[in-house]
């Protein structure tokens, strides 16, 4: 009995263990991608038609073959809403500092095959000195992209340059077609409570706000709040979007299991070196796509019922862990 106890408890050890060798040597992990930003898509869309879907970075996923020649992928560009697109004016390389002409403009011939799909162009650049943040604003509005020039990468703060916001208008709006500009707010460490947050928020024009779902203590946004965050100072209103990444766990937030510091389930990959707390995932495990959507305790759902417009998408880009 003792030996099979023993043996019992290796296997629930090896079921533990996450190895890439899981996965079969044949899967499309660009498409797997896809078909699950799809299938938030559709979920999100189901409860509120007019629910925005826009995914960062991993642009190359329009394509079908990854080529910016190469067909529309159609049923992924249907499932979304807009791109957004990290440093590709500053901060490709080294934060506040210009990419080069040569990855910007690859990253452009893919970024306008999404616009000419009538897909909006959301760009963050890391720019912080108020002549690299003009620049930033005036090269994405030349291109037909709606800019933010971020002061610093960790997102925490709402730029004091330039003074007036950048195509300001006091306009109400409701759907992306007619947004301007967007603040980028995701950390609300500096901020003592989620009021103070609220209110620096409403005393803004940005025509559309990206934060997280969650305030710096742990608790949630609720429709209220999202009501007053879509004030603007002069009268205007916005559209709030809600972050959330899906293609690494995160193990700060609310679904994050004790148990998987030493039991990890299987989707489970290794730790992001650049991002402490962050984990590469299997996104195509339907464990890992559970926590994320299609049931009432998913994490779309609460981003639905807490009234956000839309959701903005993190780690697209994450077929490239498994590319390599």
């Amino acid at each position: 009995m003792r030996h099979l106890t023993i043996l019992v408890f290796i296997a629930s050890l090896l079921a533990g263990c996450n190895t890439k060798d899981e996965t079969p040597d044949n899967t499309d992990y660009r498409e797997e991608m896809r078909s699950f930003v799809i299938g938030i898509s559709e979920y999100a869309k189901g409860m509120n038609p007019n629910f925005v879907i826009i995914p960062q970075n991993g642009i190359e996923l329009i394509s079908t073959n990854g080529e910016v020649d190469g067909p529309l992928h159609t049923a992924y560009t249907m499932a979304i809403d807009a791109h957004g697109q990290e440093d590709l004016f500053y901060g490709y390389n080294n934060d506040y500092v210009a990419t080069p002409t040569q990855e910007s403009e690859y990253i452009q011939g893919f970024l306008n095959k999404s616009l000419q799909a009538g897909n909006r162009i959301l760009v963050i650049d890391y720019c912080s000195t108020p002549a690299n943040m003009l620049d930033s604003y005036e090269l994405n509005e030349a291109a037909g992209y709606v800019g933010f020039a971020a002061d610093e990468r960790n997102l925490t703060t709402i730029p004091s340059y330039p003074n007036t916001i950048w195509q300001e208008s006091s306009s109400l709006v409701n759907s992306l077609p007619i947004v301007q500009n967007f603040l980028y707010l995701l950390n609300s460490e500096n901020y003592p409570s989620k009021t103070n947050f609220i209110n620096q928020v409403r005393a803004t024009n940005y025509d559309l706000l990206v934060i997280d779902l969650f305030f710096n203590d742990g608790t949630p946004f609720t429709a209220s709040d999202i009501s007053q965050l879509r004030e603007k100072a002069n009268g205007g209103q916005r559209m709030v979007v809600c972050y959330m990444s899906i293609g690494e766990a995160e193990d700060y937030r609310y679904y994050w299991q004790s148990s998987w510091s030493t039991d990890k389930p299987v989707w489970l990959e290794a730790e992001n070196p650049d991002w402490e707390g962050n984990y590469k995932v299997k996104y195509w495990n339907t464990d890992w796509q559970n926590i994320i959507y299609g049931n009432n305790e998913s994490y779309t759902k609460m981003i639905v019922d807490a009234g956000f417009d839309g959701a903005y998408l993190d780690i697209i880009d994450g077929y490239e862990y498994f590319e390599e």
